[in-house]
């Protein structure tokens, strides 16, 4: 009876440990294609499985590539224009449609598929391009082995010139010891920057130098984005097909872009209006000019005599007339009257002297 129950026991163990193990395989991406080959023009149908649930995905057909190895060179390496993106379902499960297109690499070329949002998950199908040239891949450095040491970090600033959108630029640093029994020599790092939910886009960046076993040593390598790029971005560090290292890097707006648009916007407006009142002023034909108001009263100009400021305008008098003067009678003037003025009177008879108006004869 005892023995029973020990086989019991070792049998119920087997089987959580064979059931575990499936599942523990069923959980890692799987990629496979309806074809292995095919024409540029041609589709192909991409199925996975072992994904995140809900999670976006990311469909390329990449060049210098292999399921070992990963894709050299990063999405630089892939037809990234004809890519295509798929959302899996609750279980982890996707079917795509993918237009095969050549890309802009030599083969060997796989189909990669990777998350574009939540965690770093990539699978390859080894794919075959037909009529697409074919390449060896280079040799893989034998010995050595990188590790990281120190934590990633951005070193610089920006400038004067990145606040008027110039391209922000920073220095990707960080330290690597050589774990491995070989030297290392030349290694190439491929550099990635992702903005916000997208996927990196991956730079190769080369460093000059051996690292010998057991040795260590501090990389340097530049970082730069697009013109006017801000906002969250991340970047990434890749080193033989895996991410070694992460680092957060906000840029901040270019503000001088704005101002500068704000500016145009104020002083060319104003700049063709005083052109174009100039011009207008040119062109316009002399009676249609507008006429100064007319002052009140008139100075003298040219010799002629006019009215002075404030006195009220009459008809005009002729220049021959003279001054009226006032009437004076014999008896009360100062002397004789003008001949022109006497009174008519009737003339005396000869011999008679002229009477006064009492009727007495002059003396």
């Amino acid at each position: 009876m005892r023995g029973l129950v020990v086989v019991l026991v070792l049998a119920s163990v087997l089987l959580g440990l064979t059931v575990g193990g499936v599942a523990f395989a069923a959980e890692r991406p799987v990629v496979t294609l309806s074809d292995s080959q095919a024409g540029t023009g041609g589709t192909v149908t991409v199925r996975g499985e072992g994904w995140p649930a809900r999670a976006l995905l990311m469909v390329l057909v990449c060049g210098r590539a292999t399921p070992a190895r990963g894709v050299l060179g990063g999405t630089n390496s892939c037809a990234n224009a004809d890519g295509r993106a798929v959302t899996t379902d609750a279980d982890g499960r996707f079917s795509r449609r993918l237009p095969v297109t050549e890309p802009p690499v030599p083969c060997p070329c796989v189909v990669h598929v990777a998350t574009a949002t939540g965690a770093k998950e990539k699978a390859d199908a080894v794919f075959q391009v037909a009529g697409h040239p074919v390449e060896a891949l280079p040799e893989e450095t034998s010995g050595g082995r990188l590790s990281v040491l120190t934590d990633l970090r951005l070193e610089g600033s920006g400038s004067l010139l990145t606040w008027f959108g110039a391209p922000p630029r920073r220095t990707l640093v960080l330290t690597v010891g050589n774990v491995g029994t070989g030297s290392v020599r030349d290694p190439v790092f491929q550099v990635g920057t992702a903005h916000g939910v997208f996927a990196p886009q991956w730079d190769e960046r080369p460093w000059r130098g051996t690292i010998a076993p057991g040795r260590k040593a501090r990389i340097e390598l530049p970082v730069e984005l697009s013109a006017g790029a801000h906002g969250d971005y991340t970047v990434s560090l890749k080193y033989g097909g895996k991410v070694v290292a992460e680092q957060p890097w906000r840029v901040g707006r270019p503000w001088g872009v704005t101002l500068f648009w704000l500016l145009l916007c104020v002083v060319v407006p104003t700049a063709v209006f005083r052109i174009g009142m100039a011009v207008v002023d040119r062109i316009r034909p002399p009676g249609r000019r507008p006429r100064q108001r007319q002052r009140q009263g008139r100075r003298p100009r040219h010799g002629r005599l006019t009215t002075l400021p404030g006195a009220t305008e009459g008809p005009p008098r002729p220049a021959s007339t003279p001054a009226v003067l006032p009437w004076f009678t014999p008896d009360a003037g100062p002397g004789p009257a003008p001949h022109g003025d006497r009174p008519t009177s009737p003339t005396p008879p000869t011999g008679t002297s002229p009477t006064t108006p009492t009727g007495k004869g002059t003396p």
